[in-house]
């Protein structure tokens, strides 16, 4: 099971690299969301540093295999994607909801394991 946990933290780790690089790149579909969501456009590049942060911690924790490094990258993700489905939720998006609750609750899981709450 441990290795089950291991790539789906690999797995979130890279999503994660990618969707916070996207958003830091400025890329036209994150701009345009952001501002039809409300949110001021330094907060897309608030998110999009937590969102590679949180990535390079869960990466960082395989590599370094420091459980806590892993802990903290899926706690920001977990955090971020409660953010996300909100969002989703208040401007009744609600296809997108589940895909952000399903992220969160796999981020939950490798932080609880991680922290020794869930043993595998």
């Amino acid at each position: 099971m441990e290795t089950v946990i291991m790539i789906l933290q690999g797995v979130l780790g890279l999503m994660f690299l990618g969707a916070g690089g996207s958003k830091l790149a400025g890329m036209e579909m994150h701009v345009e969301n952001f501002k039809k969501w409300g949110y001021p456009d330094w907060f897309r590049l608030v998110t999009g540093v937590v969102e590679v942060a949180g990535a390079a911690l869960l990466l960082a924790g395989l590599l370094l295999d420091e459980t806590a490094v892993g802990a903290a990258g899926a706690f920001l993700i977990a955090g971020t994607m409660v953010g996300g489905t909100l969002t989703h939720i208040r401007n009744d998006e609600m296809p997108a909801a589940p895909v952000t609750i399903v992220l969160g609750l796999l981020a939950l899981g490798v932080l609880l394991v991680r922290v020794d709450v869930i043993t595998v």
